[in-house]
């Protein structure tokens, strides 16, 4: 699925997760960490128990723009830092993909730098000098349209774009995109984030063009979509999880599995996919090259690719990369699986990379003086 994000607000107070390491000392574990820093794989670094001893060596991860209630990172972080006795600290919850990019330029060389990135993934592909290649154990996995081949990104989990609505503000909640034109909608619908900076609400755009004659090679319908919505008054520009929990925003277009979060909070929000439009993205996972942790950014990936983790994303409501191959070996947690919201009837298709890039840099040329009539 693709990218970027403005993090759950209602996590913000956990802003990291404090368990402190166990620290390996020796000589062997110098060396292994070594020999792990630009390791391409568990195997080049010596094996899963040297990346192991070499990450407990460092000590210390650094992660961005994660908060606890997205796709369910706050169980994932913590299960990690029990796991192996790694201090997570998480920067930035709130922020978005681009913050992410920003985070690994502006803090290279000091030690609260990004070790791992969770990107839309125009924003991974467009800058892939900053990543390091590495594949994880269970790379075979991961389909191949849905990572780097030298493996500096790859997909994580993903969703469909949806419409959440709380009922006990909006009589009728609205199932399509052409619904929220309705004059009754005055003042009450809302995306996650800029769509120039943050990839949720650039989905919401791509969505919306797809629902108004628009195509993966067409992005603009969506985005004179939103100038309409927010001419006839319906728009509410700085849409979040908080602004829908607080009832500012009542309609709320965002991710189907973080509309479910929103659900734990908010018993009376309802979710649909609309039915003009099913858009569907994968997040990205990268590693910096700079990383201060290089190891621990290693293991941090091995472990969300591997079973456990990839079950903690499903239990999150999102859809792991790796959900076929698991659902086909009988390792997918069925709870989990049954759990999931329902998907649209048919084949789902994705922009390809060059359409998604594209499609960006029209959002970047436009979007702003479609809604606010200032060019930029």
């Amino acid at each position: 699925m693709f990218v970027n994000k403005l993090k759950l607000s209602l996590a913000a107070g956990l802003a990291s997760t404090v368990l402190l390491g166990v620290a390996v000392s020796g000589g062997s574990a110098m060396a292994a960490t070594r020999s792990c820093a630009k390791a391409t794989s568990a195997q080049a670094c010596g094996g899963m128990s040297a990346l192991i001893k070499a990450a407990q060596k460092e000590g210390t991860l650094n992660v961005i723009t994660l908060p606890a209630n997205w796709a369910n990172y706050g169980e994932i972080i913590s299960s990690f830092s029990k796991k192996y006795h790694i201090k997570v600290n998480s920067y930035n919850p709130d922020g978005s993909s681009q913050d992410e990019i920003n985070a690994v330029l502006q803090q290279k060389g000091r030690p609260q730098a990004p070790d791992v990135l969770d990107v839309g993934t125009s924003y991974a592909t467009t800058n892939l000098g900053l990543l390091a290649p590495y594949k994880v154990a269970t790379w075979s996995a991961i389909p191949s349209a849905l990572k780097d081949p030298n493996g500096r990104w790859f997909d994580d989990y993903g969703g469909y774009v949806a419409i959440g609505c709380n009922t006990k503000i909006v009589a009728t909640c609205p199932t399509s995109f052409k619904a929220l034109l309705n004059p009754m909608y005055k003042n009450q619908v809302g995306i996650n984030g800029d769509p120039t900076q943050a990839s949720a609400a650039f989905s919401a755009v791509f969505a919306a063009a797809l629902s108004d004659g628009g195509s993966f090679g067409n992005i603009q319908p969506g985005i004179d979509f939103f100038s309409q919505l927010n001419k006839a008054g319906n728009y509410v520009p700085g849409g979040s999880a908080a602004t829908a929990a607080s009832g500012a925003t009542p309609i709320l277009i965002w991710w189907d599995y973080l509309q479910n979060s929103i659900q734990s909070t908010v018993s009376t929000w309802k979710v649909n996919i609309p039915t003009d439009a099913s858009y569907a993205a994968y997040y990205t996972q990268a590693i910096s090259k700079t990383a201060p942790h290089p190891a621990a950014a290693r293991l941090w990936e091995e472990y969300l690719y591997s079973v456990a983790g990839q079950d903690l994303w499903l239990k999150g409501s999102a859809r792991p990369v790796e959900l076929a191959t698991m659902t086909a070996n009988g390792t997918v947690d069925k709870t989990y699986l049954a759990a999931l919201p329902p998907a649209p009837k048919g084949t789902t298709n994705y922009p390809t990379l060059a359409q998604l890039a594209a499609a960006k840099a029209v959002v970047a040329a436009n979007w702003s003086s479609a809604i606010t009539g200032s060019a930029g």
